[in-house]
């Protein structure tokens, strides 16, 4: 997938909220209340990541969780990327399911 031009990133990052573009990288800083909550959050992040084959750098500090993410094979940003940060949003916007206990 080709690297795009930073115009186009500018613009696909404001359907993104709170997203920027930091170098060849598109970040985004996430706060939680909780240490934990950043933690089940960057589970899900795993999982989506795994799926996609694509896996952004993560970074933990408390309850913020940092997310940055480029095409290392391509040494910036694609349209992968982008589509990675948009997964990451609908996943904050989906109610977590519930595991019933066995009876």
């Amino acid at each position: 997938m080709a690297k795009l031009p930073p115009s186009s990133v500018d613009n696909a990052l404001r359907h993104l909220d709170g997203w920027t573009r930091e170098g060849d990288f598109i970040t985004k800083t996430f706060k939680f209340k909780t240490f934990l909550a950043g933690i089940r959050f960057v589970d899900k992040v795993a999982r989506i990541a795994e799926a996609q084959e694509h896996h952004p750098d993560v970074h933990i500090r408390w309850t913020s969780v940092t997310l940055l993410i480029q095409t290392h094979d391509e040494g910036g940003i694609t349209q992968w990327d982008l589509d990675l940060a948009e997964e990451i949003e609908k996943s904050l916007a989906k109610p977590a399911k519930k595991r019933r206990r066995a009876r």
